[in-house]
C-alpha cells in the first residue's frame, strides 16, 4: 500500500470513527495503568464492569498494598488470570512508591520495568495519560495492519508498531491508534467482519477473497 492510498484508507476509518478514543474508564495515569494491565486477555467492557467498584475502593498504590492478596485477587476474580493480575498489581504498587514516590512514572522505559506493563500497556499509558504520541498495537490494530497490507502477515508486534510509525505521521499515532482499534472492534472483526459493506474493501486482500468465496457458495447453493 503506497502512502496516498494508506492516506485514503486513514482518512475514511477517521470519518467512520470520528469519535475514537480510549475506552477504559480511568481519572488518572495510575487508574489507566491498573485498567490497562486488567485487560490483556479480557474486553474492556468487563474490565470497566470490575474497575466501576475496584477503582472506588483502591485509590492508590498503597491502598492496594493495604489488603491481603486474595482479597485483590476476589476484588478482580471476573477478570481473566486474575491470580496473576492481581499479584503484578501488588508489585507494581510497591516500585511505584519505592522507586517513584507514589506516581506512574513518565517514561517508556520506567513503564515497562514495572510488573505486568509490557511495550502496549506502556504505551496506552504514555499517550493517553501524558499526551506522547504512541501506537500502541493490540490485537484489533494487528488484525487491521495485515489485512490492509500494511505488515506483513508474519510480522511480529514490535515491526507491525514500527511501520505504523514509519508511515503515520507522528502527530497522528495516538489518534491513528485509536481508530484502527475502533474499526477492527466494531466493523473489522476477527470474525464474521463486515466485508459487504466495508468502504476500504477495494484494498483488502483477505477481504475481498473473502468476498469472492461467499459469492461462489451461493452461487453453488442455487
Amino acid at each position: 500500500m503506497n502512502a496516498a492510498t494508506l492516506r485514503q484508507v486513514l482518512n475514511t476509518i477517521a470519518e467512520m470513527f470520528p469519535d475514537a478514543r480510549c475506552e477504559l474508564n480511568h481519572r488518572n495515569p495510575f487508574e489507566l495503568t491498573i485498567a490497562v494491565l486488567l485487560s490483556a486477555q479480557c474486553t474492556d467492557e468487563t474490565v470497566n464492569k470490575v474497575t466501576a467498584t475496584l477503582f472506588e475502593k483502591y485509590r492508590s498504590p498503597h491502598d492496594y498494598l493495604s489488603v491481603p492478596l486474595e482479597e485483590l485477587e476476589n476484588d478482580i476474580r471476573r477478570i481473566g488470570l486474575f491470580r496473576n493480575k492481581a499479584a503484578n498489581i501488588q508489585k507494581l504498587c510497591r516500585m511505584v512508591i519505592d522507586l517513584h514516590g507514589g506516581d506512574v512514572p513518565r517514561t517508556h522505559e520506567e513503564l515497562t520495568a514495572l510488573p505486568g506493563v509490557g511495550r502496549k500497556t506502556a504505551n496506552v499509558v504514555m499517550s493517553n495519560a501524558f499526551d506522547v504520541p504512541a501506537i500502541a498495537v493490540d490485537t484489533h490494530v494487528e488484525r487491521v495492519s495485515k489485512r490492509l497490507g500494511v505488515a506483513k502477515p508474519d510480522d511480529s508486534v514490535l515491526e507491525v508498531e514500527k511501520k505504523l510509525m514509519r508511515r503515520v505521521p507522528r502527530e497522528e499515532w495516538t489518534i491513528t491508534h485509536h481508530r484502527l482499534i475502533f474499526f477492527g472492534r466494531y466493523h473489522c472483526k476477527a470474525q464474521n467482519p463486515k466485508c459487504e459493506v466495508c468502504p476500504v474493501l477495494e484494498h483488502c486482500k483477505e477481504g475481498k477473497a473473502r468476498m469472492i468465496a461467499s459469492l461462489m457458495k451461493r452461487s453453488v447453493s442455487k
